[in-house]
């Protein structure tokens, strides 16, 4: 990613501080109308995961330019993921709900440049996460 793609994905993630969660819990609801068979990966209060879904992508944006720091979390949580059954394919629905997600939320002010950057963003963090799910820890 370009140093401008991370300044822009960073600017995003502050303009929607106020409604993250309410941003997460509409990722949800997007995801699960895609594809429904996601739901059984989510387990426990839908509240609770609103709530890590917000803290991890916030860890991931604030570390997007020291991939080193990122790297090691980024694999772990592709395992986890890959153990409670998400496969190749359920990122490619994820990116979809996400992409609409950020653009209900900030309507025009999400720009061709700004989905090209969270799109990026989104692609090396799934590569990375893909990769270690395929992988022995």
């Amino acid at each position: 990613m370009s140093p401008e793609q991370i300044a822009l994905v960073r600017s995003s993630w502050k303009r929607i501080a106020p409604s993250r969660e309410q941003a997460a819990a509409l990722f949800l609801c997007r995801l699960f109308e895609l594809d429904p068979s996601i739901r059984a990966l989510f387990k426990g209060n839908s509240a609770e995961q609103v709530q890590k879904m917000t803290s991890v992508v916030g860890s991931i944006v604030n570390n997007l330019d020291n991939l080193e720091q990122l790297l090691p979390p980024a694999r772990d949580l592709g395992r986890r993921l890959a153990n409670h059954g998400m496969r190749s394919g359920h990122y490619a629905t994820a990116a979809i709900a996400l992409l609409w997600t950020l653009e209900k939320d900030m309507g025009p002010d999400f720009t061709v440049p700004l989905r090209e950057a969270w799109t990026a963003a989104y692609m090396t963090l799934t590569a990375v996460m893909k990769d270690a799910a395929c992988s022995p820890a």
